[in-house]
Formats: structure tokens, sequence, C-alpha cells
């Protein structure tokens, strides 16, 4: 596992290489996705992943809030009008029965994921009908083996909620914590304290649950050094069995609830560096393992273990446990990746609802993958997982010879060798402690699609 060293932290390395870019949850990468793709493609997608009898993962996205987060760059509603939810939630145990139709029942759901917005905003009878309606049309299992996840706000949730996500079959849960610091919580209006946490966390050991993870943010207003190590002890000492540490990214652009931030209050990017420098030292020193990107987990964590065994994933949510499935996701601006196709929902709720209600799929556009696709697709995964690269393996794959096939990737890949980010070798790829953190650069020597002077905006890889 990596530690932090002179290459990680060269300020010249950083800035040649600290570019803006996919973070690779697929590829081809969204921008891609086009409006030509329908509901006959998806279906046929379907078909043929029934002949395959993968298992499957679910996601449902549930998208509102109580409040907004100022940094959020999610499919998100505000309102506190709880009653808003209720005819969204029709229309998506609609899609759950449309969708299930399609495939063979008897592919068990290994995986499966609530995520938002809020997924907790709906009320505790509400999540009782949804997981059922899921339960009806799904394969779910149940022995409690699936990894069944949802993410919460800590601050927004009775801690006698716990006991209901439990009961309903979820195992795992995602924190969003963020930061404990006050006044960087009033920066960007989240508010949970760490009594709170403390206290939910009580209750999810209490009930049995398998694991839980905490995001944390660097780069927000008012955060400082001070603040962040703060933050971390905090973190550590409630034990979490894995850790995200996510860069935010300044994008008002592109995220117009961003705007409510004050960019003279954002550390400087020198600052940023040491921040995560630091969160990378501390919580290794704490026994995380550094899975990659932004991404820890204990030793004994199934993430880690899946990386060790080199099983470990990248899907829409991030590295995950499950490889070989066909993901099913539903609501609104869900994206599927469905045998060799990749299929978005409608990301508004009025065209998302009044599909439905015309008895259609919501699907707004995707992409089918060519087999160029499938191939750089598994180059890309297994660099951004496992940080090293067998040509042999590739080779086998796909019957290709890799060092012709990929010339120009691996020209290109010469002068990060030179920087000791990878090592070059004649049948393999080796990514270098200094440059696991610079993993999105490399992978995108592989990527196809990225133009010279593109206008598709990316955030920044640190």
């Amino acid at each position: 596992m990596p530690s932090p060293s002179s290459a990680i932290w060269n300020p010249e390395l950083i800035a040649r290489y600290d570019l803006s870019g996919p973070r690779y949850t697929s590829y081809p990468t969204a921008p891609q996705f086009s409006e030509n793709f329908g509901e006959a493609d998806l279906k046929a997608a379907i078909e043929r992943s029934n002949v395959s009898a993968r298992p499957l993962s679910l996601y449902c996205h549930i998208p509102f809030c109580d409040t907004v987060c100022y940094y959020c760059a999610c499919n998100k509603i505000i309102t506190a009008n709880k009653s808003r939810a209720r005819p969204y939630l029709d229309r998506l145990i609609k899609e759950i029965e449309m969708q299930a139709a399609n495939f063979d029942n008897s592919r068990p759901v290994v995986q499966l994921h609530w995520g938002g917005g809020t997924p907790t905003y709906i009320s505790d009878d509400e999540k009782r009908e949804l997981m059922a309606a899921t339960r009806k049309h799904f394969n779910l299992l149940d022995d409690d083996s699936g990894e069944y996840s949802i993410e919460i706000h800590p601050g927004r949730m009775s801690v006698d909620t716990i006991a209901v996500l439990r009961e309903i079959g979820f195992n795992r849960i995602s924190m969003g914590v963020q930061d404990f610091d006050p006044e960087v919580q009033k920066a960007v209006n989240r508010f949970n304290s760490v009594e709170e946490v403390s206290e939910l966390m009580d209750a999810i050991h209490r009930e049995g649950f398998h694991s839980v993870s905490m995001d944390l943010i660097y780069g927000l207003p008012m955060q400082t050094m001070t603040t962040l190590k703060r933050t971390l002890e905090q973190t550590i000492e409630l034990n979490p069995d894995r850790l995200s540490l996510f860069n935010y990214a300044h994008m008002p652009h592109l995220f117009k609830v961003q705007k409510q931030i004050d960019e003279s209050l954002l550390p400087e990017p020198q600052v940023k560096l040491q921040m995560l420098e630091y969160a990378i030292t501390r919580l290794t020193e704490a026994g995380y393992v550094y899975i990659g990107m932004d991404h820890f987990a204990k030793p004994d964590d199934e993430l880690t273990i899946a990386q060790q065994q080199g099983k470990l994933q990248r899907n829409f949510q991030g590295y995950a446990t499950h490889g070989g499935c066909d993901m099913v996701a539903m609501g609104v601006s869900a994206i599927s990746a469905i045998d060799n196709v990749y299929a978005q929902n409608f990301k508004d709720i009025e065209s998302y609802q009044s599909a439905l209600d015309n008895n259609d799929l919501p699907v707004t556009k995707g992409f089918t993958l060519n087999d160029d696709d499938i191939l750089r697709k598994t180059v890309i995964n297994k660099l951004i997982c496992h940080f090293k690269l067998s040509f042999k393996d590739i080779e086998e794959e796909f019957g290709i010879n890799f060092t012709d096939y990929f010339a120009e990737s691996l020209q290109r890949l010469k002068p990060l060798a030179e920087d000791d980010l990878i090592r070059l070798d004649a049948d393999s790829i080796t990514v270098n402690d200094g440059g696991r953190l610079l993993i999105r650069s490399i992978c995108m020597m592989f990527d196809a699609y990225l133009k010279p002077n593109s206008e598709i905006r990316y955030s920044r890889i640190i």
C-alpha cells in the first residue's frame, strides 16, 4: 500500500499531471451517451444478458432532500413538503415492475443500493413499501448474504429508522459526514454533529449491520489544515469500516447551487494538496488500507479483500466488490449497465414520470459498446482497481497483441514512466506509489474519446 513520498507530493509532477479528466465510473463516460439510443436497444441488451444468467445489481435513485447542501452535484429536488415524494414513489415502483418483467426472475440480486438525494427522505412506511415492491418483482436474497446498502444524511436521520432499514433488508450504510467543523458546515449548509453520528453508529452496531462507510470532503470553504485534522480524528474515533475522501470540485458553471459558496473562502490549491497528503498519511497510520483514488477500507473489509483477490470492480457507485453483474438502475437520472450497453433515464422528474405514465421505460439516452470499447474498459478497470496490468491477460481474453494494439497509448505513457509514476515493462504496467494518486491521468492514456480542446468539462484529478 502506498505511503506519501516525494513522487506523490512533488509539486512539479502534480502541476504536470493534475489535469481535468473522467472519474471512470464507466467507460466510455457519460458525455458519450447518445439520444439515438432508446427502449428497444435496452430491451435487446436485457435479452442478451438473460442468456448469460449473470447476477444483478439494483440501484434506486430517490432525489429528494429537505435542504440543499451548497457543494452538491447530485440530481436532487429540494423540498420540505414530504408529500411531493408520493407521486414519484408511485412511478418508481411502476418502473421496478416494468424493468423486472424483462429479466429472468431466477437471476439473484447480489447487490442493491439506494442513493439520492437523501433516500431516507421518504417515510419509514414508504421505505417498507419500496423494498417490498422490489422484493416482489426481483429475486432478492433472503439470507443476508447480498450487499444491500443505503445512503443516509446523519443530520436528518431518526435513530429509530436504523432498525427499520435493517428490518427491510439493508445490511450496509453509507453516511455523508463531509466535515464536523461548525464553520465549514455553515458555509456549505450541511449540519451533522459528532454526537448525532455517534448515536447512529451505536444503533448501526446494535442492529447488526455488516459495514458502515463515511464520506468526507476536502477543499470545502472555511476548511483549514487544523479543522481537517480535527474532523479526521473524530472520524477515526467513530471507527467506520470504509472511508471516502472526496475532492470538492467547485464548478458553479455546471452546478448552480455551488454559486452560493463564496470562492474567497475556499482553501488554496497548495493547501488542498497538504490536506490530501496529511489525510492519506493519517488514515493509513490508523490502520486503513488506501484502496485507490479517494477510498480507504479496513484490512478485513470486503473491499480490501476484493482488491487483494483481483476481484475489485468500478461502477457508477465507485469501487465495488461484486463484478460480473448487470446493473439495473431505476429512478430519475439513473444509469444502467446491462450486457454491452449503458442506458440513462430522464434527468428531469417531469419527463421521467410522463414516460412511465405512457407505459414507456424512461430511457432518454445511452451507449452501445463495441469491441474496442469493451477492451479499453477492461484495461482501465484493471488499472484503476488493481494498479497493475498484465499484457498476457488482456491478450488471452481479447485475442490481440497488446503492444501492437496499444502502441500509441504505450508511447504516451513513457513520460509517466520517466517520472517514476509507473513502471513500464515489456509485458506489464505497474502503477508506483507516486502514480496511484494520479491514476485517472494514467487511465486517460487509454481513452479513445478524449480529444484535445474538448468542450466537455471534467473535475480536476486531485
